[in-house]
């Protein structure tokens, strides 16, 4: 079956990234986020970049419908947040962080959405400082500028981008080479409203924002707006406007897909400073949803058998975009916006910790050893039982 998603011209593989790998130094070629080593020392540096993906299309949406610019805002934290939370996937304390904006401005207010960015920006800061807290962990960077791009040629509307270093002593990195057969794997929930958060989240984080707008929204928004869509790409197709409220979500449209991505480092940090000697890895559900664990270790089997129910926002795009499921379980995070891989004795504690934060943690499955060179996601739901593969890094 055709993918959906790669229709709209997104590689939910990211095939090519491969060709890189050879200029990586990395030390840690089965964990979850590279790691080079900081010359002379035994420190890890962690430099990670990512973005807010097209989710900043959807605020343009709401920006050009209502004239308010606060939409901008929550991008800010998609980007803090798909970014510490990765590096902490290995142990890493976050040191510094740097933006990087991108706008069209013939289109967009340059001063008013770099002013709700920077608000963005401070209140998420303020979230981590204020988490730091209570735990023994580093968790807010120094923020150490960025650049702001004027580029009406070059973007349609605007991009989002975060730059983090982190550093890890390399003694105490989770570097995936080291998970046991019968290892437990901890899901958090991506939903929902965990105690530091102001409102509900629906889950959705940031990818498979392209497949959800393209399902969602109604096509007359790529008749008004042509800038949002490529015409070589299909169509807008959904029924739904941005401002369109639904019972099953409790939110409007456009505010479940703009929900900002959970910051999960406040919880990791409180169950690493606990039970760091039981956790095996850690994986952040982002690009390729729950085959995201694909990634770490080598020669394992990711038995997820005991997935909670998604969230509303993911049956509502499977129900009105027609997809697959095998193509939702590898696009979208589904419900499990963060997996902790850890011994069975420390299961309960970690599934403690993450609800005295207000979110709901499950086994969700196990680890099995696989062939060498070759790791495995098994999913097996209600809706079928699918099997994702894929070459660790470190192979050879």
């Amino acid at each position: 079956m055709t993918s959906r998603y790669l229709e709209l011209g997104v590689d939910a593989h990211k095939r090519g990234v491969e060709l890189f790998e050879e200029l990586v130094e990395n030390v840690a070629p089965y964990a979850f986020a590279t790691v080079i080593r900081e010359p002379g020392s035994n420190e890890g540096i962690i430099l990670h970049v990512d973005g807010a993906g097209s989710k900043p299309i959807v605020a343009y949406l709401y920006h050009m419908e209502n004239g308010e610019t606060r939409w901008y805002r929550g991008l800010a934290q998609d980007v803090v947040a798909m970014n510490i939370d990765d590096i902490m996937t290995v142990g890493a304390e976050p040191v510094a962080f740097a933006d990087y904006i991108a706008l069209n401005t013939l289109r967009l207010p340059k001063r008013d959405v770099i002013s709700e960015l920077c608000q963005g920006f401070k209140e998420v800061f303020d979230l981590l400082s204020r988490a730091e807290d209570e735990v023994n962990f580093k968790l807010r960077p120094v923020f150490a500028g960025g650049e702001t791009a004027d580029l009406p040629d070059q973007i349609r509307t605007l991009d989002v981008v975060g730059f983090v270093l982190g550093k890890v002593k390399l003694e105490k990195a989770i570097k995936g080479d080291k998970i046991p057969e019968g290892t437990l794997i901890v899901g958090l929930r991506s939903g929902g409203k965990a105690k530091y958060e102001r409102r509900e989240n629906s889950g959705i984080m940031c990818n498979g924002i392209t497949l959800a707008r393209h399902c969602l929204l109604s096509k007359e928004y790529a008749e008004r707006y042509p800038e949002i869509c490529d015409s070589r790409s299909k169509d807008y197709f959904g029924r739904y406007r941005v401002d369109d409220y639904l019972d099953e979500l409790d939110m409007t449209v456009g505010e479940a897909l703009l929900s900002p991505t959970r910051v999960y480092a406040p919880i990791i940090a409180k169950i690493l400073e606990v039970l760091a000697d039981h956790v095996r890895g850690m994986v952040h559900n982002t690009g390729g949803g729950l085959t995201k664990s694909l990634r770490l270790g080598n020669g394992l089997k990711y038995i997820k058998d005991s997935l909670p129910p998604p969230d509303p926002i993911f049956l509502i795009i499977q129900r009105e975009g027609r997809i697959s499921w095998r193509e939702m379980y590898e696009t979208f995070n589904m419900g499990v916006g963060f997996e902790v891989l850890v011994d069975e004795e420390a299961v309960d504690e970690v599934i403690n910790i993450a609800e005295s934060y207000g979110v709901e943690a499950y086994v969700i499955g196990k680890v099995e050893k696989g062939i060498p060179n070759l790791n495995e996601v098994i999913v097996r739901s209600e809706r079928g039982t699918f099997v994702y593969k894929r070459r660790p890094s470190g192979s050879t």
